[in-house]
């Protein structure tokens, strides 16, 4: 997986330069002066999503490490197809003389298709469960279920606004968010009152989070302190009872080396009683149906966000999106409501689960 992360920016560089040779050959004539400037153009764009990322510390204005980090993004995306576009292009002319890669075209088709993806992305679906159990349980519990909304700089306060609707409309018992509320850094999600925003989340019987890595990235002490000012209980290998008798896990992320095993984290449960498991990265499944788990809530994944990555995280994972029944536990990994990075989801859908879960009656 690691190797996965590393290929990304060497990939990411040389489409990009391939795509500004390109760029470069339909500039021919052009005066030098204006050449220059759109290298420089092309070379900032390039780059401006990773100067608030690494530099979250500093003091960039707000406002420009805002449009950095959102040019930057989309920039990412559309790049990248461009230049896969204009490469099958140019190697089908090579033994189909008719086909002539062409820039415009490929700047044309990208442009349709970051807009597809966008619409995508900001119509994420809701997913109905109904799940029984075999265990003692009084009346039902409706849990909304959310993950990766990553608030900062490309999840603004007008977004989660939408996100708070859509999930106060199914009038949850219990809100679950399985980490990564966070994106890279607290410094937008304060200057914009998010908590404000997240104060109006609604859930009679609470609102729990399990961290995901992007906590940790963002400084996990940092968060706590932050979502102290809201509703949202930030739990780390902790266990919450329910009045029905429902337990909920909420396991600390795999960033923390430390954290709890699971036969740890369940040596306080009464396994005879509904557990319901929320650890934000799929990792440990197999692990978590051996121990009793019955409901396993993940996200982390995005379901590889646009295609092919999709093919890539079912190869990482053994279960990287959607419902599944395994031996015991019923999972479900989300694809996250939001996203990381460019505004763009195709071959993926966002999403946020909407669990009614029963038992049988004591």
């Amino acid at each position: 997986m690691y190797i996965f992360f590393l290929l990304l920016p060497v990939v990411y560089i040389t489409c990009n330069s391939y795509l500004f040779c390109r760029v470069w050959q339909a500039m021919r004539g052009l005066p030098l002066i204006v050449k220059i400037a759109v290298a420089l153009i092309y070379t900032a764009v390039t780059f401006a999503m990773f100067i608030p990322m690494f530099f979250r510390g500093s003091d960039i204005p707000e406002i420009l490490a805002k449009w950095l980090f959102r040019v930057g993004s989309a920039w990412l995306f559309f790049s990248c197809l461009a230049a896969v576009l204009l490469l099958v292009t140019d190697i089908l002319s090579r033994f189909i003389p008719a086909i002539q890669g062409n820039l415009w075209w490929a700047l044309g088709i990208a442009v349709a298709l970051f807009a597809y993806g966008n619409y995508n992305h900001r119509h994420p679906q809701a997913v109905p469960l109904d799940i029984t159990l075999d265990k003692p349980m009084k009346g039902e519990l409706r849990i909304v279920v959310v993950s990766d909304l990553h608030l900062g700089y490309g999840t603004g306060k007008s977004r989660l606004k939408e996100f708070v609707k859509l999930i106060n409309d199914c009038k949850p018992d219990v809100i679950l968010i399985a980490g990564d509320l966070i994106d890279n850094s607290l410094r937008n999600v304060r200057s914009e009152h998010m908590q404000k925003e997240l104060q109006q989340l609604q859930a009679a019987q609470g609102i729990f989070m399990a961290p995901g890595n992007h906590e940790y990235i963002s400084g996990i002490e940092d968060c706590r302190e932050f979502l102290a000012d809201t509703n949202i209980e930030l739990l780390c290998d902790s266990i919450v009872t329910l009045p029905c008798g429902v337990q909920i896990a909420l396991r600390d992320d795999a960033a923390n080396r430390w954290r709890h095993s699971l036969p740890e984290l369940y040596e306080n449960i009464d396994k005879s009683k509904p557990i319901i498991l929320v650890d934000h990265q799929p990792r440990e499944i197999a692990e978590s149906d051996a121990e009793g788990t019955d409901l396993h809530i993940s996200g982390h994944t995005h379901h590889g966000q646009v295609w092919p990555g999709s093919l890539i995280t079912d190869r990482l994972f053994k279960q990287s999106h959607g419902y599944r029944k395994w031996d015991n536990a019923h999972v479900w990994v989300s694809s996250g409501i939001s996203l990381w990075g460019p505004p763009v989801r195709l071959g993926t859908k966002g999403d946020y689960a909407i669990i009614t879960l029963r038992g049988i009656d004591e």
